[in-house]
């Protein structure tokens, strides 16, 4: 029913079959709007838009992964979702529906319901009054469980009760335990009948089926799939383990239900197809080296080791599944190859699959490469040295006695030969330039000084004679 509202259109769920269903499960992760009772329960009705999908027979969902099949046949108009009102021994049971139309006789000869088993009737939908009946039984259920593992403990059975389920009525309740050994539980079912004033009914169930009543988190990372989306539990035997070549450790063929994991036969079969295109085990190769044994293989990749030594990896050579019957082959006709050696192009093919884990290690930055200093080469030095020399030849002049640095003696003829140069100014030397000019312009008597530094000696090599000459007086 739609009511329309500061033109807001609300919509009020006309009973409680259109309000959201939840899921049982902890771990659901499907869709509050989808979900019909728990994940491993729901089906998929393929053919609910096709005409003429009439079947009187519906299939309501219970607790604990129970499942009924109930006639519909005052022909109510039920979908998936829907609570309903079914009959019960004694009384009557809240369930919800989970699959209607034509799949419900296949979902039948999938469980194998026997033929001549009675069908009992779909009542009406669930009331108001049914649900809040159904809530108040269900809230009993904790207690229950709880005193009735108490009684079982003082009546020293070895048992473990690991749930209680309630008829929607409250008229009868199921306990579901777990035993190792036959157990005579007579005793308790009337101490159970006198203290909670019920009709009792005890059922036995496996360690898996209470591992996906429980619910939890796989060693895979991933919720348990009895507890999401497996239906049925099909015996694991450790062969399957030995074709999928997994260390036969209890401790890690284990789930949390102490039995083998359900995982095991997931791709058994893969590895059983690709065994069956290998060569036997019991198979040796002959060459005229030697005699080689089987050792390992890698059945998906189809490579076979093979060693010289029946328990050792001696002297090992890895053939591909090709290589090794056509050894095979040669041995039985009588030839024996040079060796199991194949033979080397010197190209070695990259591998289609790429370590992640070594790219991305996580101590890949621990030890960080020091940056060396690059050493200069004997050519860089010695240009280095004459660069140097260079500079000191023509700033530096020779010691004198007090040791002062004075510019090497030179002969006659140079010193004819150099003239003093005009300056105008322009680059001019370092020391005393005033000095200079004016020995230039005005050849006046002039005085050596005793001490010359190195700081006044011309760096300029074309004015050192002209001042030379100056300082001697000629």
């Amino acid at each position: 029913m739609d009511e329309k509202k500061d033109n807001i259109q609300v919509t009020v769920p006309d009973s409680a079959a259109d309000s959201c269903v939840k899921c049982d499960s902890e771990n659901c992760s499907c869709p509050c709007a989808q979900d019909i009772g728990r994940c491993n329960l729901t089906s998929t009705n393929w053919l609910a838009d096709v005409p003429d999908n009439d079947f009187d027979i519906v299939e309501v969902l219970f607790k604990n992964t129970r499942r009924g099949f109930y006639r519909n046949s005052t022909h109510i108009p039920l979908k998936q979702g829907d609570w309903v009102a079914v009959e019960a021994n004694p009384g009557h049971d809240v369930g919800r529906v989970g699959l209607t139309g034509r799949l419900v006789k296949n979902q039948m000869e999938r469980v194998k319901l026997r033929k001549d088993a009675e069908i009992l009737r779909v009542f009406r939908k669930a009331k108001p009054a049914d649900m809040e009946r159904y809530e108040q039984a269900k809230a009993r259920e904790e207690d229950t469980m709880i005193r009735s593992r108490k009684i079982a403990v003082d009546l020293g059975l070895k048992m473990k009760i690991g749930d209680v389920e309630y008829q929607g009525d409250g008229n009868k309740a199921i306990f579901y335990y777990i035993a190792d050994e036959r157990v005579d539980f007579r005793q308790l079912i009337k101490v159970l009948a006198e203290v909670f004033r019920i009709r009792v009914e005890m059922k036995q169930i496996g360690a898996r089926q209470e591992a996906g009543r429980i619910g939890g988190i796989g060693p895979c990372g991933r919720p348990l799939c009895c507890a999401t989306w497996m239906s049925g539990f099909i015996s694991v035997a450790t062969s399957a383990a030995r074709f999928q070549d997994i260390s036969l450790n209890p401790q890690n063929l284990a789930g949390q239900c102490a039995k083998l994991k359900c995982c095991i036969n997931f791709e058994v079969n893969t590895y059983v197809e690709a065994i069956r295109q290998l060569p036997a085990k019991d198979v040796h190769l002959e060459t005229k080296d030697a005699t080689y044994y089987y050792f390992k293989a890698d059945v998906l990749k189809r490579e076979i080791t093979y060693s010289t030594e029946r328990n050792a990896p001696v002297n090992t050579v890895t053939l591909t599944a090709a290589q090794a019957f056509e050894v095979i082959a040669l041995n039985k006709n009588g030839i024996k190859p040079e060796s199991l050696k194949p033979e080397e192009d010197g190209k070695k093919t990259a591998s289609p699959f790429g370590d992640l884990l070594n790219q991305d290690a996580i101590n890949r930055f621990d030890n960080k490469k020091k940056k060396k200093k690059k050493k200069k080469s004997s050519g860089d030095k010695a240009a280095s040295v004459n660069a140097n020399k260079e500079q000191n030849d023509d700033g530096a002049k020779t010691n004198g006695k007090n040791g002062g640095n004075k510019p090497p003696r030179q002969g006659k003829a140079k010193r004819q030969q150099a003239a003093p140069q005009p300056n105008n100014g322009e680059n001019q030397p370092r020391g005393n330039n005033k000095q200079r000019q004016d020995k230039q312009q005005r050849p006046v008597k002039t005085f050596r000084p005793r001490n010359v530094g190195a700081d006044n000696a011309p760096k300029n090599g074309g004015n050192g004679p002209a001042q030379q000459n100056n300082a001697k007086g000629e």
